[in-house]
């Protein structure tokens, strides 16, 4: 293995001779970076140098010289690793090198080195091995500051916290009330290994108590079918509280039953029977059972909750009471009623009940709002859809010197080079230093290089950032999507707004679910859509290519949209829960209006997201043509034949109001 510091004293003499001028152009550096990277995998001793001896200002050097440190089978010394890190302060690089012999040092018990090396980290096991290492020293860190953050986790915790832990419990820092408190996060969280685990902790009897709410939570229609004979003591009280509320939400009828025959067995206190009345409920009405309504409407004030005023709301609505729906609506908490979405609806509900002037003045002032329910408020009152555009000030001496930061400038590099992953963390490492205005400088700066993702994840996520409606809402490919859009027989605005919602344009997007790239498609759906279309198809990964992913992606697309006579909102409602949810809602709340329909979709993710997607369709139309189809229009009643706007459509303008509010 080669010192580090040969490594070291190597660069630092390319420094003093080559300078920035003298410097090969970037594309050559690319090159020798790929080979000194060969070379340091494939070849013994220095012959990663000769390719690296134009390399001194290449950003990604680090890459290299960590490369050098860690070949070979054992690991690098104390000394190399300290080296690198005087080499490299503050570097991402040096983090993660620094954290990764941090573990081998508290696995090896050597906590004095481990000392000297410290510093402080976002690592649960590092924070938990700190904490030991101060112990080792004669230290006594205090439970409520040091430990109880860490100790608190409803899943389980890392093996380099449990010699803590232990500590802690015979120290007398962590009670048994503390451990039941986690017993109660993990348990709430549905984790029954978690649960169990904790419970080792505990005596004899209280472990026989944890295991019972880990075997509840675990499976609770068992557990509940046989719990009469319980002894009724308030952790028993606690564990079937929680089989209730887990059991609600995989069977609501089960768990009726199961309450009928329990609740008057057991002497059940304010919160356990609340949180038990409150989940049936709720769950009863996810699924709109004929007794949802009369079980919200029996809540008590005090077992209530947001999740069950929402949806107090939806199953009045389903079942068209308006009188019933606006009372839901005014019981709503205050933060509740503040929001775009129980605004409209509200302002709908006195339409509906022939209060015009108070539903007139209320739509008006979500017109304000560039998101869904404020354009949906705007056609009702045929007003202009209010958004307002920031655009960036030149700045070139920030620019340069934001350029010139070494996370960043290696951030970009990993991009130009198309390694994404090691992009992003140097990205979000860099993201740490700066301040708000560099960042959103960052942002644009990301967007004129084509990295769109950054862009919109940093521009959305804060009000003051969002008018930055071009950063946010990119037209990435534009020939590309609008033609191979029309060649499907779909609005190109509305493809923009399938990409934007799945994937924010990362490329090389990859969903739980094995979705791949810009629309997020599965490998099945795709070979079958290629296969129609005549298309090649031959593995996964090809749907990492943007310009095929979309080819296929909006076929896709005018697919979905044909088997709901064209309608784009019901489409895009398939097209993230499935054709099979979607007809089942179609069989029992087909007859609302649309945007009725969409609020009472029981899933919220695909709720929010067909709101979502026709809001983005509306902001993107806008990018491309300056004025809008009117959302409303692309709102098809349910069965009524649509079709992609032609070039002659009804427009609407686009214009700025004053307090406009942004999705």
């Amino acid at each position: 293995m080669i010192c580090i510091r040969l490594a070291t004293s190597f660069v630092v003499a390319l420094v003093a001779v080559v300078s920035p001028a003298q410097a090969a152009d970037r594309e050559q550096q690319r090159s020798q970076y790929r080979r000194a990277l060969e070379a340091v995998a494939r070849e013994s001793g220095d012959a990663w140098k000769r390719h690296a001896i134009d390399l001194a200002d290449y950003p990604l050097l680090p890459y290299v010289e960590l490369g050098v440190l860690e070949r070979g089978k054992t690991p690098p010394s104390t000394t190399a690793v300290e080296a690198f890190l005087a080499r490299w302060p503050d570097s991402l690089v040096a983090r993660n090198l620094r954290e990764k012999t941090l573990r081998r040092l508290a696995n090896a018990g050597d906590w004095a080195t481990f000392r000297r090396l410290w510093q402080d980290s976002g690592s649960l096991e590092l924070k938990c091995a700190w904490q030991r290492a101060r112990i080792d020293a004669g230290e006594k860190p205090d439970y409520a500051q040091d430990i109880a953050a860490l100790w608190m986790q409803p899943r389980a915790t890392p093996a380099l916290c449990e010699p803590l832990f232990a500590w802690a419990r015979t120290s007398g820092g962590l009670t048994d009330a503390e451990v039941w408190a986690r017993i109660e996060a993990a348990a709430a969280a549905a984790n029954p290994e978690t649960v169990a685990m904790i419970g080792t902790r505990l005596d004899a009897p209280g472990k026989a108590a944890a295991d019972r709410v880990a075997a509840t939570v675990r499976d609770p229609a068992s557990v509940l079918a046989n719990a009469a004979a319980w002894p009724d003591t308030p952790r028993n009280r606690d564990a079937l509280s929680f089989g209730f509320m887990r059991l609600a939400r995989r069977d609501s009828a089960t768990a009726e039953t199961r309450w009928a025959a329990l609740g008057a067995k057991f002497q059940w206190d304010p919160a356990q029977k609340y949180r038990i009345l409150n989940a049936i409920a709720v769950y009863r009405s996810t699924g709109y059972e004929d007794d949802a309504l009369a079980r919200l409407k029996a809540l008590p004030i005090e077992a209530a909750d947001d999740a069950s005023r929402e949806w107090h709301v939806r199953v009045a609505l389903a079942t068209g009471d308006w009188n019933e729906t606006l009372a839901a609506l005014e019981a709503m908490s205050e933060a509740q009623r503040a929001d775009a979405r129980w605004r409209y609806l509200r302002a709908r509900m006195l339409d509906k009940l022939g209060r015009k002037d108070e539903a007139g003045a209320l739509f008006a002032e979500v017109a304000r709002e560039a998101n869904f329910h404020g354009f949906l408020a705007a056609d009702w009152i045929g007003a202009d859809y209010s958004i307002c555009a920031d655009v960036f000030a030149a700045d070139r001496n920030t620019e340069k010197r934001l350029l010139a930061q070494p996370d960043l400038a290696r951030a970009f590099e990993f991009h130009a080079l198309g390694q994404l992953d090691n992009a992003r963390r140097e990205w979000d490492f860099a993201m740490t230093k700066l301040e708000p205005a560099d960042r959103r400088l960052a942002a644009d700066i990301a967007y004129r290089k084509d990295w769109y993702d950054r862009a919109v994840f940093l521009l959305s996520a804060s009000p003051t950032t969002q008018r930055h409606y071009e950063q946010r809402f990119p037209l990435a490919m534009k020939p590309h999507v609008t033609r191979e859009a029309r060649s499907a027989g779909i609005d190109p605005a509305w493809s923009y707004a399938i990409i934007r919602a799945e994937s924010a344009w990362m490329t090389d997007a990859r969903s739980h679910a094995d979705a791949y790239g810009l629309m997020q498609l599965l490998p099945s759906v795709a070979k079958e859509v290629a296969q129609r279309a005549q298309l090649p198809y031959h593995k996964p990964g090809d749907l990492f290519d943007p310009a095929y992913n979309v080819q296929l992606g909006t076929r896709f697309l005018a697919q979905m949209a044909g088997q709901y006579s064209g309608s784009p909102w019901l489409a895009s409602a398939a097209y993230n829960a499935g054709s099979a949810p979607v007809k089942r809602w179609l069989a029992a709340r087909g007859g609302l209006e649309p945007d009725f329909f969409i609020e009472t979709i029981p899933y919220k993710e695909t709720r929010e997201y067909v709101a979502r997607v026709l809001a983005f369709s509306v902001i993107y139309d806008w990018r491309l043509n300056a004025s809008v189809v009117p959302l409303a229009a692309r709102l098809p009643k349910i069965g009524q034949p649509y079709q992609s706007p032609k070039h002659d459509a009804q427009r609407k303008r686009v214009s700025c109001a004053v307090a406009d509010r942004l999705p």
